[in-house]
């Protein structure tokens, strides 16, 4: 291969100049490896000294806690530097889409059936959305075809009662 002719380190010959004599498109070369600078070296034992100590801290908490010992740096140069170490914030990740095993897994009905008419399919969709205290949730019920929203409802509490109010609603507008 041509691209293993190229030497990276070469006194005389650039990368560009060796590429454009062997004919070998430059975005395929490897970049070289990046080197640490002493001065990241340094903050980067900061980090991983701050990081053993308090693993749930991200970048921006990170930042804080260096310029509080006295580290001269921006949120920016944190996160590049926890990148490159591979470090980030431990903490509770949302488990919002674990499987129960006591539900069942119903087959996909739909997968081969051509929808070419109005109310031949439909579908909804439940979803919260963040308020100052808790959470209102609203439920969207749409046609598949005309992408049209049938009905939709918003409620404070996550019960059943407001998901069938819209449903009923879809219904009468679909006529059916």
């Amino acid at each position: 291969m041509r691209k293993q002719l190229i030497d990276q380190g070469h006194p005389q010959l650039s990368l560009r100049r060796q590429s454009r004599l062997l004919g070998v498109n430059r975005n395929r070369l490897r970049p070289a490896p990046s080197r640490f600078s002493t001065e990241d070296l340094e903050i980067c034992a900061e980090i991983d000294r701050v990081h053993m100590t308090r693993p749930y801290y991200g970048a921006r908490r990170m930042t804080f806690a260096l310029r509080a010992q006295g580290v001269v740096i921006g949120r920016g140069r944190t996160r590049r530097l926890m990148r490159k170490m591979g470090l980030t914030a431990i903490y509770p990740k949302p488990r919002t889409s674990v499987k129960s095993p006591e539900n069942k897994v119903y087959p996909y009905l739909l997968r081969k059936l051509d929808i070419c008419r109005p109310n031949q399919v439909w579908c909804s969709d439940i979803t919260y959305i963040p308020m100052k205290r808790g959470f209102a949730y609203l439920v969207v019920i749409m046609d598949w075809h005309s992408r049209a929203v049938l009905s939709w409802k918003i409620s404070n509490t996550l019960d059943t009662a407001f998901c069938i109010d819209a449903l009923k609603e879809a219904r009468q507008v679909a006529g059916t």
